[in-house]
């Protein structure tokens, strides 16, 4: 038995690729093999089909309810690459500045000072594209 849903997937595949970038996101899965495959799959279709798949929250509240609670867990790679997806999705520089100050009341100044870091490199790269 397969926990592999093909539609809810298919709907994942397309939530994902437009807040992180389809060349990100097939990037990803082609580098995916046999070992990590099911984990691609599971992730796309769990966390982007069903988790991001409905339509009673926007794609940019979202994106900030993310940034706060992966730079609350310090998951900085991930906090940097959803950085970029919530600017895709409509947040702006004054609404990530606010998302990192909640970080810094809630869970210190140290990860608020992390996240200002990458929020910066994203906010350079973007600007120079």
């Amino acid at each position: 038995m397969s926990a592999f849903d093909e539609d809810l997937f298919l709907k994942g595949l397309e939530k994902r690729k437009s807040t992180l970038g389809a060349e990100y996101v097939e990037s990803n899965l082609a580098k995916a093999d046999e070992f990590t495959r099911p984990f691609q799959e599971a992730m796309t279709a769990w966390c982007w089909g069903f988790g991001w798949g409905d339509e009673v929250i926007d794609v940019k509240t979202r994106s900030m309810m993310n940034l706060s609670m992966i730079g609350a867990l310090g998951k900085m790679h991930e906090w940097e690459l959803h950085c970029r997806g919530a600017i895709r999705n409509g947040v702006t520089q004054d609404e990530l500045r606010a998302i990192i100050h909640v970080i810094g009341i809630y869970c210190g100044v140290p990860q608020a000072l992390e996240c200002f870091r990458a929020a910066r490199k994203v906010l350079e790269e973007v600007e120079a594209d």
